[in-house]
């Protein structure tokens, strides 16, 4: 049985508790989550991670162990500097941080949700209509650095000679993850990302239920709905992503990119403010494969339950932290001052374009319709 360090008794642990549970900043500050939304999930673990007492020793809690997980997703400490904290041995924290996890993966799965129909996607489109329309979700991967694994030769060895896994994602219009897809190697070649992907398999067998080709004003063709992207995704029918190169100011190449930047930024903001919050994901994941792909999908899930919370919702993402638009400019949001030269989480490189003749013509014509409504505007 796992037992508090002979230092750190049972009431030492509840006063810590009340102390922040006194000053509700602090406690999220110290958690990344207010003390109701902390209950909530604690009530869904519990059953999951709790463990019994013996006649020798009393178990940890199952609120120290999630609060001891929720300290280490929002900081990234060592096992070493949280056992100073909780008092526990390396061993026992890691056990403990994977144990809440797996957990975490079980009772926040239905957090993120990809639309079943034509019906929800197009909602999603509603959201993004006066950015881009017909786009109906934002697209984007990083390369999330972990310590190299044992015995994995080249596995997950990566373009910039670190190891790491590739986290591909969707989100909508109100900065959530509608996919998350965690795994990919990170020695997969550029484009290989993708195409080895769970998103790619889907989109390719029609499976994501999209809606079908419609008309857009300004354009007699009827136009796919589709992700936006940056270069480092093919260009495909379902798929935009900028023309390459620089354009001149006022040409339809550059007018097109900016339109699509403008949509394609909710996907960045998504990924920075994850960062800001869960910063276990700026530093190097010192676990293996499978276990780092638990913490990043865990704060994926969190992510989205804390963007629905009443509560932690104002704190999570305070005002001025997003960027915004405005006069067709992109005004910085605050939390792009807060990301280190040198993060663990790093973009996906582009690749170079095939430019098939269909999807190319789909992105003209793209272009056109943005044209026409300046124009009308």
């Amino acid at each position: 049985m796992i037992t508090i360090h002979k230092s750190r008794t049972t009431d030492f642990l509840n006063n810590m508790f009340s102390d922040l549970t006194a000053e509700p900043a602090q406690f999220f500050n110290f958690l990344r989550m207010s003390t109701s939304d902390f209950e909530i999930i604690l009530q869904k673990l519990s059953p999951l991670i709790q463990k019994n007492d013996t006649s020798f020793r009393k178990a940890i809690p199952a609120k120290v162990r999630l609060a001891l997980t929720l300290r280490y997703l929002a900081t990234g400490d060592s096992f070493r500097s949280l056992h100073y904290l909780f008092k526990m041995s390396h061993q026992i924290i890691s056990k403990i941080i994977h144990e809440t996890c797996t957990a975490i993966l079980m009772v926040l799965k239905d957090e993120v949700k990809m639309p079943s129909n034509e019906q929800d996607w197009l909602e999603k489109e509603t959201d993004f209509h006066n950015i881009f329309p017909h786009c109906v979700a934002a697209m984007d991967g990083k390369h999330i650095v972990i310590q190299s694994p044992y015995h994995s030769g080249t596995e997950f060895y990566n373009y910039k000679h670190t190891y790491s896994i590739v986290l591909l994602a969707l989100v909508d219009r109100t900065y959530k993850f509608i996919f998350a897809d965690v795994g990919c190697q990170g020695r997969i070649s550029d484009g290989g990302v993708f195409r080895n992907s769970l998103l790619f398999q889907k989109l390719s067998r029609g499976a994501l239920n999209l809606p079908a080709p419609f008309t857009l004003s300004g354009c007699d063709n009827a136009m796919p709905y589709v992700f936006v992207a940056d270069n480092a995704f093919p260009l495909q029918t379902n798929i935009m992503k900028p023309y390459p190169g620089e354009h001149p100011e006022g040409s339809l190449k550059r007018n097109f990119n900016r339109k699509l930047s403008q949509a394609r930024i909710i996907v960045e903001n998504v990924f920075g403010v994850m960062s800001s919050i869960f910063r276990v994901l700026r530093k190097p994941i010192p676990l293996q494969p499978d276990r780092a792909s638990n913490i990043v999908m865990s704060c994926v899930l969190l992510h989205n339950f804390l963007r629905n919370s009443k509560t932690s919702h104002n704190l999570y993402i305070p005002p001025g932290f997003l960027d915004r638009i405005e006069n067709d400019e992109v005004i910085p949001g605050t939390w792009r001052n807060e990301q280190p030269v040198d993060s663990a989480l790093r973009s996906l490189p582009a690749v170079a374009s095939r430019n098939a003749s269909t999807p190319s013509n789909i992105r003209d014509k793209f272009a056109q319709v943005f044209v026409s409504h300046n124009t009308l505007n």
